[in-house]
């Protein structure tokens, strides 16, 4: 079984590394086959990252990281930024780990959604976060957070017919879209590339 720890300030070096192993894996689509060449996030982002968000890594025997999950919360929700696994270890339960992970985090603190942002029709992102649970949203049903991120990935080059925005329910009928607006604050962490 994945063993999941908060990630420390040993495991930030790697995570680059990490983050480009997991990209290996859209050679296999071809008109997305150049997000295994885009660029990664540095390990300044992942030090930011721990600053303003929470961030999960899953480990070896050795307690080598292979695979991490970066989030933020927002107002009542947590937003998923990056869930990247070493190309290797993919489809061993690792990513599972890491979602679950912090799921039970938002969980713990009463949030009432987990959200993120993914590419359609990918199996390894939105068919596989449907099966853990998560709706793609309809652009009625973003909210401005959620609008906002996807503007801004397609301002940096992702091609906005291919990406949506997905949300796990927490606890139903207290969403923010249900009568609170949700805040649109800028982001402190910069976008993934390849989610």
């Amino acid at each position: 079984m994945a063993r999941i720890r908060k990630k420390s300030e040993r495991d930030v070096e790697m995570l680059p590394r990490i983050e480009r192993s997991a990209g290996e894996a859209f050679r296999a689509i071809p008109d997305l086959a150049w997000v295994a060449d885009d660029d990664v996030q540095s390990a300044e982002a992942h030090r930011l990252a721990s600053k303003v968000g929470w961030s999960w890594v899953v480990v070896d025997e050795a307690d080598r990281p292979f695979g991490f999950l970066t989030a933020e919360r927002f107002d009542a929700e947590l937003h998923i930024w990056a869930l990247a696994v070493e190309r290797a270890r993919q489809g061993q339960g690792a990513g599972r780990a890491l979602l679950d992970a912090s799921i039970a985090h938002a969980r713990d603190r009463k949030l009432t959604a987990v959200t993120l942002t993914t590419f359609r029709a990918v199996p390894w992102n939105e068919p596989l976060y449907a099966h853990f649970g998560f709706r793609t949203l309809a652009p009625d049903a973003l909210g401005p957070r959620l609008f906002h991120i996807l503007e801004r990935e397609e301002a940096h080059g992702l091609p906005g017919h291919r990406r949506c925005a997905m949300r796990l329910d927490l606890l139903p009928g207290k969403s923010l879209h249900s009568g609170k607006k949700a805040t649109a604050k800028r982001p402190l962490i910069t976008l993934p590339p390849a989610l």
